[in-house]
């Protein structure tokens, strides 16, 4: 599957990872959450070069994602700020710092606080009725009908190319062997 497939499917995790999966769309989201909205900012702390971001920028504004407002008038400049659309992005980027602290060893880098009762939290996943933690191994997956027929196809197509692609080389050798 292309990248400019992901958009084209029923799969839910394709779909997200075509609008957001981009390391650049991260690192904006990143400068987001901590608060910064204007260009000059999130250029020089992402790293990203001005056209990237600007083309980035634009991409999420029009995917709803953020929002562009003048914040003067002369010369016109602009800041961006989260949608809700966005913000719903938050669970995302905090999981990431979480898997980021565990195993690549950034722990204390970046330290979270509840602002309601001052405590420094480790972000977690819970199931909303018994409020236990989750992990991958406690989860089981339904998979609605139409995804289940989209990924056949797909796994009959590429073993159409694959045996195709063998049958050919399988020819080739015997041709090579002919000529020897």
């Amino acid at each position: 599957m292309s990248r400019s497939d992901l958009a084209d499917t029923h799969c839910p995790v394709s779909r997200a990872i075509e609008r957001v999966g981009d390391p650049w769309v991260l690192m904006i989201l990143r400068e987001m959450f901590m608060g910064r909205r204007r260009f000059d900012d999130m250029q020089r702390l992402t790293g990203a070069s001005p056209h990237i971001l600007s083309q980035r920028l634009k991409r999420m504004c029009a995917d709803g994602i953020l929002e562009k407002r003048a914040y003067s008038e002369r010369p016109v400049r602009y800041e961006y700020h989260l949608t809700e659309k966005g913000r719903d992005l938050w669970p995302v980027i905090i999981m990431l710092k979480s898997w980021s602290d565990k195993w690549l060893g950034t722990q204390g880098m970046v330290e979270l606080q509840h602002k309601s009762c001052g405590n420094r939290i480790i972000p977690k996943v819970t199931c909303p009725e018994c409020a236990e933690p989750l992990d991958a191994r406690q989860i089981s997956v339904d998979i609605d009908p139409a995804l289940l027929a989209e990924n056949r196809a797909r796994r009959a197509k590429d073993l159409q190319g694959e045996g195709h692609e063998r049958d050919t080389a399988s020819e080739q050798n015997k041709s090579r062997r002919r000529h020897r």
